[in-house]
């Protein structure tokens, strides 16, 4: 399995990224990437997954089973937390712009049918995590406790200032001990420009996943745009190249009853995070909030 896919290797005629669970090798976690032009009209059909519709630039209207929810977005996912809806499965979405925008579809396959539902900007969490150089904001919209309105969908949002190292240390999500919880993850990064807000496949970080037996050892480059497959395994680091911010989204779902995004450190660097107490946070942090850029 090819586990990094670079930006327009997942692209069709009327998608930006449509990967299916089949794409990817797995059961249930996919995402889609659409544009819509200004005053321009999309209709998707759900199937088997549920979803949220999240805005990366621009504004949208979300129409679907009789609802009607009025996203306000954002210039770049480098500007603003954004308001956000999720979409049931076996739902037909409208979609429609007045001035243009690219929206995510973080998306899982699942079995009960729930209600459409908005998620407005001002409810999501904000939170900074790590210390010193691996300072990074986490965006908790679509997270266990933050938002219990899903079946097997979990979703954040994280941006790392330049220079800085996040998902760190080393986790996983399987099925191997000790751990609890298996999840397919899918990372999907943007990275900006020199101005910090505009992304551009001119900057460039760094991903890492391995797994202990080595069948998986990948140190790879990430622009703009690009997707990474975490199908099991350890994943970490995530660093942006000095001037380059960086930012992914997160989607994950498994198998399990219930939703969980519970982890394990590699037990080799797990140490890392007692070192964080003597050590200041990065002033950078948080980036956004719902209201935008804190400085």
């Amino acid at each position: 399995m090819t586990l990094h896919r670079p930006h327009g290797t997942l692209s069709n005629s009327a998608d930006v990224i449509s990967l299916l669970p089949e794409d990817a090798g797995w059961t249930y976690t996919g995402l889609r990437v659409l544009r819509l032009e200004a005053g321009s009209v999309r209709t998707i059909e759900t199937g088997e997954f549920e979803a949220f519709v999240l805005p990366l630039a621009g504004s949208l209207t979300v129409e679907v089973d009789d609802e009607r929810f009025e996203l306000q977005g954002r210039e770049s996912v480098f500007t603003r937390v954004t308001d956000f809806a999720y979409v049931p499965r076996d739902a037909s979405v409208r979609l429609s712009s007045v001035d243009g925008c690219e929206v995510a579809l973080p998306m899982a396959r699942c079995e009960n049918r729930l209600s459409p539902e908005y998620g407005p900007a001002d409810g999501v969490p904000v939170e900074v995590r790590g210390a010193g150089n691996a300072t990074r904001q986490v965006t908790n919209f679509g997270v266990p406790g933050v938002w219990d309105h899903a079946d097997k969908l979990n979703a954040c949002e994280l941006i790392t200032p330049d220079g800085n190292w996040s998902s760190y240390p080393p986790h996983k999500h399987d099925s191997s001990e000790p751990c609890e919880v298996e999840n397919e993850e899918i990372y999907y990064f943007r990275i900006a420009d020199r101005d910090g807000v505009t992304p551009s496949r001119t900057g460039f970080g760094f991903h890492r996943t391995y797994t202990d037996d080595g069948t998986i050892d990948e140190d790879v480059t990430v622009r703009d745009g690009d997707v990474f497959l975490i199908p099991r395994g350890y994943h970490g680091p995530c660093v942006a190249a000095p001037g380059y911010p960086m930012y992914y989204l997160n989607v994950l779902a498994g198998p399990g009853s219930s939703r969980s995004m519970a982890f394990c450190d590699d037990p080799a660097h797990t140490w890392v995070r007692d070192s964080w107490a003597d050590q200041e946070l990065d002033p950078r942090c948080p980036v956004t909030t719902a209201e935008g850029r804190v400085k």
